[in-house]
């Protein structure tokens, strides 16, 4: 079930509760390779920096998800678009995420974007995993005990792609 959610451009004034969800998921310890001390210099660098195109999720008014869309590197690979995605834990698995990645899909072919590129996916994040591969997204490379999991250790991390023109669900 999909809530009924909107989608805005993130603003200066969503910045604290970007900031909340972003320490929240990390503090997790299951998804993001960062961890909830992360320096605010550095979350307004990677979520609000010049390049960055940022989207929060509306549920009647609080954001409930939130992800960034941006080249993957500069130059010669700038045609390649990357994304990271957060979901409010409380709403997790009722639709959310799949609506934020074909919104973001959308936008990187209307960015020009060729294909999207995800640098870091946690193996044990089946949840993403499953969203991703569901949505034409392929394993290009794993990353061998790239990611220290809170609870699991150091599980392997995945590289995902995908042409941005290839239909999906």
């Amino acid at each position: 079930m999909t809530l009924p959610v909107r989608f805005a451009q993130a603003q200066a004034q969503h910045r604290d509760a970007m900031a909340a969800l972003f320490r929240e998921v990390c503090r997790a310890g299951d998804a993001l390779p960062f961890t909830e001390d992360t320096p605010d210099s550095l979350f307004d660098a990677m979520w609000l920096g010049a390049g960055v195109q940022a989207h929060v999720v509306l549920l009647e008014g609080e954001i409930v998800g939130m992800y960034k869309l941006n080249a993957n590197l500069p130059g010669r690979a700038s045609h390649v678009g990357s994304a990271t995605y957060l979901v409010r834990p409380d709403v997790q698995g009722r639709g959310i995420g799949g609506a934020m990645l074909r919104e973001s899909l959308r936008q990187a072919g209307a960015a020009g974007f060729r294909s999207m590129q995800f640098n870091f996916v946690v193996s044990t994040n089946r949840p993403a995993v499953a969203l991703y591969e569901k949505h034409g997204f392929r394993i290009a490379g794993t990353l061998p005990e790239a990611f220290l999991h809170r609870e699991l250790g150091y599980v392997d991390a995945y590289v995902m792609s995908r042409p941005v023109g290839q239909s999906g669900p």
